[in-house]
């Protein structure tokens, strides 16, 4: 498998990954600079991928880079995290994913549709699940802690939890018992993920993410 490291300097991070006679795949754009004996391809997706790709927030083409040399992806203000797949399957929030190993199958989970209406999805959500044996590089607004459930429950309110395993269910519920204590309440919905396995949770942000966004016009 490909060597995936987080590198940083300037108070940017980036993903450099290291190949020996491999392959990996990355996100459209995300390329920074290469050096070896590396080549890419672009493998066209058929018309149902074009179509979960764009109802994900994800792009449509994912280069594929094979041979021998060094990858560094485009630098963030923002972070990265790497997990480590040994054969189970996870489900990432939209737009966390950034790169992965050749092995690692890229695809579309579709969210019950109550789930996505009430999370402000519309009623279509899709996201993106990754399987098999292989590393998958995350993009973060933050650090990333990873937490584990055993028959549990984890409640978030808002877009937190960026990566779970494919065993944990998702809903949204109230955080109160009656609709008028939640009116009164200032809450929002949480999003409720329950059962056994992980999470990746980025709650707080870079304070550099936070400066680059009090800059932007309102």
């Amino acid at each position: 498998m490909a060597q995936f490291d987080i590198l940083s300097a300037e108070g940017s991070n980036w993903v450099k990954i290291t190949l020996q006679d491999e392959t990996v795949r990355a996100e459209a754009g995300a390329l920074s600079y290469m050096m070896g004996e590396i080549k890419i391809a672009t493998p066209l997706p058929s018309l149902p991928g074009i179509i979960k790709s764009a109802l994900a927030d994800e792009s449509m083409l994912r280069p594929t880079y094979s041979g021998s040399g060094e990858i560094h992806l485009e630098s963030s203000l923002g972070g990265f995290h790497i997990i480590d797949l040994k054969g189970e399957q996870w489900i990432l929030e939209s737009g966390s994913y950034w790169a992965s190993d050749g092995d690692i199958q890229v695809g579309a989970f579709r969210e019950k549709v109550t789930t996505a209406f009430w999370t402000g999805e519309g009623f279509i959500q899709y996201q993106t699940r990754v399987s098999g044996v292989g590393k998958v590089a995350l993009r973060s607004n933050g650090p990333v802690e990873e937490i584990e459930i055993n028959k549990g429950r984890f409640l978030a309110e808002g877009k937190y939890v960026i990566g779970r395993t494919g065993d944990i269910t998702y809903t949204v519920r109230r955080p109160t018992r009656s609709y008028f204590s939640y009116l009164l309440s200032g809450e929002s919905y949480f999003r409720c993920f329950e059962g056994t396995g992980r999470l990746l949770v980025a709650a707080t942000p870079y304070w550099r993410m936070r400066f680059q966004d009090s800059m932007r016009p309102s």
